[in-house]
């Protein structure tokens, strides 16, 4: 356990950003699995319309730092190239 008092502070940044950054990454990870398989069930037009809430969890994780943001893009990439495919 830290002594100084700025240690102490960091430790609680640091719980509160871990906290955030694994709710944002276990939101995309969840939207990501169910778009992939409503695409296997073949059902496409759901999965267009989940793309855009994907999209937006993407966007979020990127701007808060939870994820690269060239990540980010790849996955967007990948999954609208998935979703167009079928």
């Amino acid at each position: 356990m830290p002594i100084i008092k700025a240690a102490k502070k960091s430790l609680r940044q640091n719980k509160r950003r871990r906290s955030n950054n694994l709710f944002h990454k276990n939101q995309v990870k969840r939207l990501i699995k169910e778009i992939r398989t409503l695409v296997l069930e073949q059902k496409t037009k759901e999965a267009k319309e989940l793309l855009s809430k994907t999209y937006k969890a993407l966007d979020k994780a990127a701007k808060t730092k939870a994820i690269k943001n060239n990540t980010v893009k790849r996955r967007k990439s990948r999954l609208t190239k998935l979703i167009n495919k079928h």
